[in-house]
């Protein structure tokens, strides 16, 4: 059992020794690499002014900005994607690994050489006494253990001044070159618990308005009905009864096409069996204000992103007619090699505001798909929306 302890008390040590020296070799091996990039620069952005010389120096700062990934990935744990800072991070990283490392490397000598000395002097009896006035206080001790004292206190500041360095050396490339994967994998999942509970939100509120449309249409359609089938069933009037049934007959109809109406806003059928520009040419055709539709797709987009872009397009096309007063609509479907757009055009009155609970519902089910969502509406107009999405969209 107390072996146990005692080697679960030493691993945590053995870690934190093992990151110091390991934080340490890196920032000296920066000071060693900032002199070489402070030469490189001296001669080297000079020369980039030269279109002769700029090939050569590009070069050199590709393989100097690969060296220094390198370090900061094994050294600093810095891992990082971005092919290149330019000038100004080789600049400011060389002064920072110059100076710091000379501070490092001047307080790591100066503690051993105390540490080392003070130990020499006592070892061999050789040490001296030193008095030592402080206010109130007056001492006399031996020149070994002052040393040694001397280099005890120094070495840990020291090591905190590295780790310090270390950091400042994170922080600098996290500013020119961008965060590392450990950053980036944190605010991914920032987002995507953000994005989550949007989709989350966006789903109650696509209930609810279900709901609304279901009590307020379908649902009275249906009542209206059975109110006139039972009026007609307890006529005694020929006449009435032929007339009550008939309108019996057309309700059913308007109820059917409320049910119609409901589903299609729901998720066209359309869109699965013709695709995308046959969906939206289902709404231009359905809407009461005039909707022209450019596809401009090579091919179908997967099932989420090509959902996705339709709903946009509905949406903002519905937003258009119903609130901004719009006359005219343009549809424009396009892509490119990574990405697949929707863009919806009015000339309405402008003012739509992105935080409303339709655009932000929208935009939610974007961003979880990794899009782009955008919407610039003036006040006066015009209206666009956008949506971009990549055509290979994250897995869960």
């Amino acid at each position: 059992m107390s072996v146990s302890a005692d080697r679960a008390g030493l691993a945590p040590m053995s870690h934190h020794g093992h990151r110091v020296a390991r934080v340490a070799a890196g920032v000296l091996l920066g000071m060693a690499l900032g002199a070489v990039e402070l030469a490189f620069l001296c001669v080297a952005w000079p020369a980039s002014l030269l279109p002769a010389a700029r090939p050569a120096a590009a070069r050199g700062l590709t393989r100097l900005m690969a060296i220094e990934r390198v370090r900061l990935a094994r050294w600093l744990g810095h891992e990082t994607t971005a092919e290149s800072g330019g000038y100004g991070f080789l600049a400011a990283r060389a002064a920072l690994g110059v100076l710091g490392g000379y501070a490092c490397a001047s307080g790591l000598f100066l503690g051993g050489l105390l540490l080392f000395g003070g130990l020499w002097d006592l070892a061999w009896g050789e040490s001296e006494p030193v008095p030592v006035n402080l206010p109130g206080v007056k001492v006399v001790t031996s020149s070994g253990v002052l040393g040694l004292t001397s280099g005890m206190v120094l070495l840990p500041l020291i090591v905190l001044m590295t780790l310090a360095l270390g950091s400042l050396e994170r922080r600098l490339a996290g500013l020119f070159l961008g965060p590392d994967r450990h950053e980036q994998m944190r605010r991914r999942i920032t987002e995507l618990t953000a994005t989550r509970s949007g989709i989350v939100k966006a789903v109650d509120e696509e209930r609810r308005r279900i709901e609304r449309d279901l009590h307020d249409g379908v649902q009275q359609r249906g009542v209206s009905l059975a109110m006139l089938l039972g009026r007609a069933r307890h006529s005694r009037d020929h006449g009435r009864t032929a007339e009550l049934v008939a309108q019996a007959h057309a309700e059913s109809r308007q109820l059917l096409d409320e049910l119609r109406s409901v589903a299609w806003r729901i998720y066209p059928t359309a869109l699965d069996e013709l695709g995308l520009s046959a969906a939206l040419a289902g709404v231009a055709d359905r809407s009461s204000v005039p909707v022209t539709v450019h596809g401009g797709l090579a091919a179908r987009p997967v099932s989420e992103v090509e959902t996705a872009l339709y709903f946009v397009a509905r949406e903002a096309i519905t937003n258009a007619v119903k609130h901004a007063g719009a006359r005219d609509i343009l549809v424009v479907l396009d892509e490119d090699e990574r990405t697949v757009s929707v863009a919806i055009s009015d000339d309405g009155k402008g003012g739509a505001d992105p935080s409303g609970g339709g655009l932000s519902g929208l935009a939610r089910r974007v961003l979880a798909l990794d899009g782009e969502f955008t919407v610039d509406s003036p006040p006066g107009g015009p209206t666009k929306i956008t949506a971009r999405l990549p055509k290979a969209p994250p897995c869960g």
